[in-house]
């Protein structure tokens, strides 16, 4: 069954066609008692040959032009009965319409076998016969509602697949909304446990700075209480962020890397079979800690897809400019031909795409003309704090519009 779906549909009708035609010519010409020109008689039984190679695209045509071919055979000619094949074209076109048509059209279906069923009765040479006219018209009627019921579960099943579809994207739509409820409700926690931390802290660190001249003793009870107040802080909020990052990995308790630690990532890169070159162009200087450390992971993710999916080699510039700092990582891919997809260990390209928006950048991503994936960043210098500050502003005003 398998091979017979593979095989092309216009295959099957130049078959049908072919078998048609053949049955046509070889019945005008055997046939007893042929009336007119054989040759005549073998082109009007042709028609099913037509109606069968558009049957899929315009099967009432199908239907109406094999009815008219046995009409005119029966009015003019030869009686269509003496040509076999047109009588497969009685099981055949009904189930088509029955099969490809609304309901409303597809009744034409029925009335036209009717029709063509009368005409091969009344061109009978004998006496007519009721049951020439009724089984031939109950044959094509029964194909007609067998096309009807195979149109109907397939319907269904489309219908089926469309409603399981929207539970499942509605299932998932729920589960969103309520992770990033949660997510909220958490971030809300501890912005409270911070803020009342830090509070603490202030407090007492201005008493502290009040009375550390005339009673340094109790300057050092304020000075321990601080330094534990902030430690509390501390574990408090890394335990938030492990609930708020569940299932990830867990957070370093290392520095946070910067590119003053590319030198490491690449050799990590070429360890992993990368061939990675790495160019620096520009006077390197000092960047905002933030955007330090999201230049760091753009290099680091573009780096991780193209050990998983490139292979070939790699070349990594990070330029200095007066007013931006550019990042392109770009690889050969596997032969020239593969390249990274979106995602990958860490948070892939979106990931990528949401460091950069932070500090006002822009990110582009994609193949390269000559073969292989390029990343190119783009992070402004020039109050670079202020653009993050702005981005991160915007994104909550949009969680709270949207919660």
């Amino acid at each position: 069954m398998s091979r017979l779906r593979r095989i092309d549909p216009r295959v099957v009708d130049w078959a049908l066609a072919v078998a048609f035609t053949v049955s046509a010519i070889v019945s005008a010409s055997t046939a007893k008692g042929v009336v007119g020109p054989e040759w005549l008689t073998a082109l009007v039984a042709s028609t099913s040959a037509v109606a069968a190679v558009i049957r899929r695209g315009r099967p009432l045509a199908a239907i109406v032009l094999w009815a008219l071919g046995i009409v005119v055979l029966a009015a003019w000619l030869t009686p269509p009965e003496k040509i076999s094949g047109l009588f497969f074209g009685l099981l055949l076109f009904p189930y088509v319409v029955g099969a490809r048509v609304p309901m409303r059209r597809a009744l034409a279906a029925p009335a036209t076998v009717v029709v063509a069923v009368t005409a091969v009765a009344l061109s009978s040479p004998g006496p007519f016969v009721a049951g020439d006219l009724v089984f031939p018209a109950i044959f094509g009627v029964m194909f007609w509602l067998a096309g009807r019921v195979v149109r109907s579960r397939a319907e269904l099943t489309a219908e089926l697949h469309e409603a399981a579809l929207r539970v499942d994207e509605q299932r998932e739509a729920d589960a969103e909304r309520a992770v990033a409820e949660e997510r909220r409700r958490i971030a809300r926690e501890m912005h409270d446990v911070v803020a009342h931390s830090v509070s603490t802290m202030v407090i007492q660190a201005g008493g502290a700075r009040r009375i550390v001249q005339r009673d340094p003793a109790r300057a050092a009870e304020a000075a321990e209480l601080i330094e534990r107040t902030g430690r509390e802080a501390l574990r408090e909020m890394r335990h938030l962020l492990g609930v708020l990052h569940a299932g990830e990995e867990p957070a370093e308790l290392a520095p946070q890397p910067t590119l003053h630690g590319l030198d490491g990532l690449i050799e990590r890169s070429r360890a992993a079979g990368l061939p990675v070159t790495l160019r620096v162009e520009g006077e390197r200087r000092e960047l905002p800690s933030g955007l330090d450390l999201a230049a760091y992971r753009v290099v680091q993710e573009a780096l991780t897809n193209a050990v998983k999916h490139g292979g070939g080699s790699a070349e990594v510039l990070v330029c200095f400019g007066r007013d931006e700092l550019g990042l392109e990582i770009a690889d050969e891919g596997a032969h020239g031909l593969a390249a990274p997809r979106a995602g990958g260990g860490g948070h892939g390209l979106l990931g990528m795409r949401e460091r950069v928006r932070v500090f006002g950048g822009e990110l582009h991503t994609g193949p390269r003309p000559e073969g292989g994936f390029e990343v190119v960043a783009r992070l402004p210098l020039h109050d670079a704090d202020e653009a993050a500050l702005a981005a991160s502003a915007a994104g909550r005003d949009t969680a709270e519009v949207a919660g």
